[in-house]
């Protein structure tokens, strides 16, 4: 009984497990009248569409997006490569169109290359001044080398005396 128990158990885990394995798996929003009939212009559109933002839900790509206008930009994609632009063609077009943002991640040039490198350059900044700051602090603390004079020594002997 106990092991036709633990059977029952394990099979209902592996039943849980099963049902549970669709669920964590990405949805894809890409219809199948969206779909080229070339898979290799396929692939590509798929490639472009997982780095391009939904304008709408702004934190998921077009691929996984069920919003009108993910759609409508996977169908600008798959119509501009069928006209055989190239992908980084197709990425231009859309951010003339949309702007950077619509890029999942933004390119590091021009500007974006300040913006890139602005955050570690002022961490730089702050750890020097921290240094600074602690070097400065440490030397002004720091107990000089002459010791008690002959008054200070004589009232220490006569506290010690006493305690």
């Amino acid at each position: 009984m106990n092991t036709v128990l633990r059977k029952l158990q394990s099979l209902a885990v592996i039943l849980c497990l099963a049902l549970a394995a669709p669920l964590s798996m990405p949805a894809f929003a890409v219809q199948p009248d969206e779909m080229l009939d070339d898979p290799v212009l396929e692939n590509r559109a798929r490639e472009l569409s997982k780095g391009l933002r939904c304008v709408v839900c702004q934190n998921e790509s077009i691929d996984e997006s069920n919003a009108d206008l993910a759609r409508e930009l996977r169908l600008v994609v798959r119509e501009r490569l069928v006209a055989g632009d190239s992908d980084s063609e197709v990425l231009d077009y859309l951010v003339e169109r949309y702007g950077e943002f619509v890029l999942l991640k933004p390119r590091t040039d021009g500007w974006n290359l300040v913006l890139w490198l602005s955050g570690p350059a002022l961490f730089l900044l702050a750890l020097g001044i921290g240094l600074v700051y602690v070097r400065g602090r440490a030397t002004a603390a720091a107990p000089t080398e002459a010791g008690l004079s002959a008054d200070e020594e004589a009232r220490l002997k006569e506290i010690l005396k006493d305690s």
